[in-house]
Formats: C-alpha cells, structure tokens, sequence
C-alpha cells in the first residue's frame, strides 16, 4: 500500500498537515497532496539526511496528523524518536523506504563504500554505520557551495568518473510546493552534496580510479569562510 492509500486508511485528509523532507525527491509530497492533506516541510539531520526529530517538533501545529521519514541514500531515519514524538504529540508516523537491493548487493556496495571511506580525500565521506545499506555514496565536496560542486562534478565526469547531483532542488524550491521556509541543512546538503558510484559491479580498478581521480582534485577547493 502507497503513502498516500496508508494515509487516508489512517483518516488523514483535508484539514491535516502532514510532515516531511524537502531534501529528496517530490514523490512523498504529492502522495501527502492525494490523500488531501498539506505537506510540511522539516530540515534533515546534516549527518543523516533524515528528517531532523527536533526540526520535526518545531514544524508541529494543531493541524498536524502526520510524520512521514523517508530513508536517505540507504541511512535509516532516527525511527526511535519520531516514534516517541509521535507518541507524544498523538501522530501518526509512517517509513518511506528507498529500493531495497538484495543482501549480496548491499555487502558488494558496503565493501566499495569501506574502501572509498578509507581513500578520499579533500571531501567529506558519508556517516556509516552497521545500518547504511549505501543505496548511494554521498560525499560532500568542500568549497563554495553549488558552484564549486557543479565544477567539481563536471571534472570528475571528464575523467571518466560516474556521478550524479542526488538532489538537485530541494522539494520546497519546486513551483508545485513552492514554500517560504527556513531550511538551512537542506539547502546546504543540496549545494553540497554529491555521490560517487558504488555499485556492485564495480572493479576494484574503477574504485581506484574514482578514489584517485577526486583526490587529485579535492585539494583545488578551500572550504568556504
């Protein structure tokens, strides 16, 4: 069953507010939007990119029904406190999870995102943990914010690297749920981040390639001051 169906089983409609990420793609919005209810957006936790309990409590209102933590890249949400906020605030909290790959993908995935781990530099790997299933590989590239990003993706691919912006427009930037709401942590990740292929079908010569070829460039970008 879709957000949107276990949301409106639950009597979520009209009226009802229902809390969500900016910093993904635009799916959990419009499934809040079917069910009748308004999306609200919460910031995410810079390390995770999950939704941010505390920044979920301070989007709370009267009119809020429903938290809906979407798993980021393969990094599970902090389901143990939005359940208890949830528990306290009378909410109901839904999981929204990306594919799941199958047991011997994601071993194949952690092994090439422990080796990337242990290589980069001059960009900030990934928080793991037993629990990231590496989904994606989301590094963040050190510097000015988009422009340096862009740069930095754009000379990687020339080098034959694969990589991809994982969001390139915060949910609440899109004409259709255009919002005026502080954001820092999305934004921020937005600007930022960028991720790194770690397939299972990779070579350890690829990785070594895609570890060499960003080293040579990370140490051309300063962080911002």
């Amino acid at each position: 069953m879709g957000t949107a169906a276990l949301l409106r089983a639950a009597g979520v409609g009209a009226g009802d507010e229902v809390v969500v990420p900016a910093f993904g793609s635009v799916e959990v919005a419009r499934a809040v939007t079917l069910a009748g209810a308004l999306p609200v957006f919460a910031d995410i936790d810079p390390a995770t990119y999950c939704l941010d309990p505390a920044a979920v409590g301070a989007a709370l209102t009267p009119r809020t029904a429903a938290v809906v933590a979407v798993h980021r890249f393969g990094h599970p949400a902090d389901l143990g406190q939005l359940h208890a906020l949830g528990q306290r605030r009378g909410l109901l909290v839904l999981e929204h999870a990306e594919l799941d790959a199958s047991r011997e993908e994601t071993a194949r995935r952690r092994e090439r995102a422990a080796y990337l781990d242990a290589r980069l530099r001059g960009v900030l790997t990934p928080e793991g943990g037993a629990d990231h299933s590496y989904q994606q590989y989301v590094v963040r590239v050190p510097g000015n914010g988009r422009p340096d990003r862009d740069a930095f993706a754009r000379a990687v691919r020339a080098k034959g690297v694969a990589c991809r912006i994982p969001v390139p427009t915060p949910v609440h930037r899109l004409p259709e749920f255009r919002r005026c709401v502080s954001l820092p942590e999305t934004e921020r990740a937005a600007d930022e981040t960028l991720a790194l292929p770690v397939d299972a079908s990779l070579t350890k010569r690829d990785m070594q390639r895609t570890a060499s070829v960003c080293n040579a460039l990370g140490g051309l970008l300063a962080p911002a001051r």
